[in-house]
């Protein structure tokens, strides 16, 4: 434990809440492109830009949504 220091925990642990964060939000988007009445590939595509793109994609999603 010495070697990887508590910093080092810290980090890991926010990188963890940023991860669960970002699957979260992804969820949602999906469960609201779905929810307000698109198609299931319009709301896979956007679960997998709000995944690999998690700020930029999820900011884009809620720019287009009322679209």
């Amino acid at each position: 434990m010495s070697a990887f220091g508590i910093l080092g925990l810290l980090m890991l642990l926010i990188m963890f809440m940023l991860f669960l964060l970002n699957i979260a939000t992804s969820v949602w988007a999906y469960r609201d492109a779905k929810r307000m009445g698109k198609s299931n590939e319009y709301a896979l595509l956007v679960l997998i830009g709000t995944i690999v793109f998690p700020v930029v994609g999820f900011i884009i999603y809620l720019i287009i949504r009322r679209d």
